[in-house]
């Protein structure tokens, strides 16, 4: 028997542990928890929005402002997402466990611990990237200060180089420096592990998602297999129907978590998608604006934004297309098998399958977008049309 918590998720259970998102046992303490870091992460994003109020507003310190309070913005939908779909989250993992205890072939076990091998794999990397990006943008900031002590620079000129992101604290920069770096890094650790452990979750549940299609492709294998199609006695009849069943059966689930999943979450994604467009345009076009100036610090900064952006949104349509071409595996492999030579029971079966992979299935948010490659694509020519047209008008 596969337990899908401890075997599989084991590293996602001890990233959303560490930021109160686990789903189960939840108590005071956690409660606690998850209300101080959200409010930290929303706190953060306010504090940048109040600099409205004390600074002269040109257009390059509104989008400057924007560029970043967008991105902070991400890890409080994201973190909230998951906070507020708890159930939903539990009852993804539930289910997903309920599907792997009605497994009983070794070959099937076998696929299924195998794509349980890439969730833990995958969480892994992302886990190492995510620890190394934490240790970047905490040592960012105190490089120039290392520097300063060592050339004797001065010390306010540090602090102005040091601090890159714009926030209005109405209190003396200056005079609680370190507490304001403290409440940047907090946001940093919490906001990166929230975006590593919630990405990783819903990352390894497509990677199930696959695994269960690939078992739908190898039942239908196995039901019409030449061994079974030579002999067609009633023994073999009545085995080649529980298999096709089982292959409906496991098809039909699939895509029923599936759904769950996007339903689960689709306000959510929907206002994500939003958001990755606009963020990637001011960003893009900020880096290009601090290249001009000179501004190195600020430069890195927008630039590994940009890097973050890109790589969520490939991810989540490299997830989305996966999803759809294991899915038309399913049918191609319906389709390939020697149906004819089964009885005619079982062709209308198969007929069912192939009916249903005729049309195929998407990852679709709210009817408006279609999760795929095709789908980065056009988001990515979109961003670049709003970056385009903010660049011609600077000029």
């Amino acid at each position: 028997m596969i337990c899908i918590e401890t075997q599989h998720f084991n590293l996602n259970r001890t990233l959303l542990l560490a930021i109160g998102l686990w789903p189960y046992q939840k108590s005071k303490l956690v409660q606690f928890q998850t209300i101080l870091f959200f409010s930290i992460l929303i706190s953060f994003v306010i504090f940048q929005l109040t600099a409205f109020i004390t600074t002269i507003c040109t257009v390059d310190f509104i989008i400057e402002t924007f560029s970043t309070a967008l991105v902070f913005n991400f890890y409080v939908i994201i973190y909230n997402m998951f906070w507020i779909n708890t159930h939903h989250v539990r009852n993804l993992l539930e289910q997903l466990q309920y599907i792997c205890n009605e497994l009983r072939d070794k070959n099937e076990l076998a696929i299924i611990k195998k794509y349980g091998y890439y969730t833990r794999r995958f969480t892994a990397i992302f886990t190492l990237l995510g620890i190394c990006t934490i240790f970047f943008l905490i040592l960012l900031p105190i490089w120039p200060h290392v520097f300063g002590t060592l050339l004797h620079i001065n010390k306010s000129r540090i602090e102005n180089q040091a601090i890159q992101i714009t926030n209005e604290y109405f209190i003396d920069q200056e005079k609680y420096f370190y507490l304001i770096l403290l409440h940047k890094n907090a946001v940093f650790c919490i906001g990166i592990t929230t975006l590593t452990a919630t990405g990783t979750t819903l990352l390894g549940c497509v990677i199930h998602i696959c695994g269960m299609f690939k078992i739908a492709s190898y039942r239908i294998e196995e039901a019409m297999s030449t061994k079974m199609l030579k002999n067609i006695n009633l023994k073999n009849q009545t085995m080649i129907y529980k298999k096709i069943f089982y292959a409906v059966e496991i098809h039909r689930k699939t895509i029923k978590f599936t759904d769950m999943l996007i339903s689960s979450f689709e306000g959510s994604f929907l206002l994500l998608i939003m958001f990755f467009v606009i963020s990637l345009s001011l960003n893009t076009f900020a880096v290009f604006r601090n290249a001009s100036l000179g501004n190195k610090e600020v430069f890195l900064f927008h630039l590994l934004y940009v890097f973050t952006i890109y790589l969520d949104m490939f991810l989540y349509n490299y997830a989305g297309q996966e999803i759809t071409n294991y899915s038309n595996h399913v049918y191609f492999t319906a389709y390939n098998v020697r149906w004819y030579l089964a009885p005619l029971g079982v062709q209308k079966m198969i007929l069912f399958i192939l009916q249903n992979g005729s049309k195929t299935f998407h990852l679709n948010i709210a009817g408006l977008f279609v999760i795929s490659i095709e789908c980065f694509a056009t988001l990515i020519k979109a961003s670049m049309s709003y970056f385009t047209f903010m660049y011609s008008v600077q000029q």
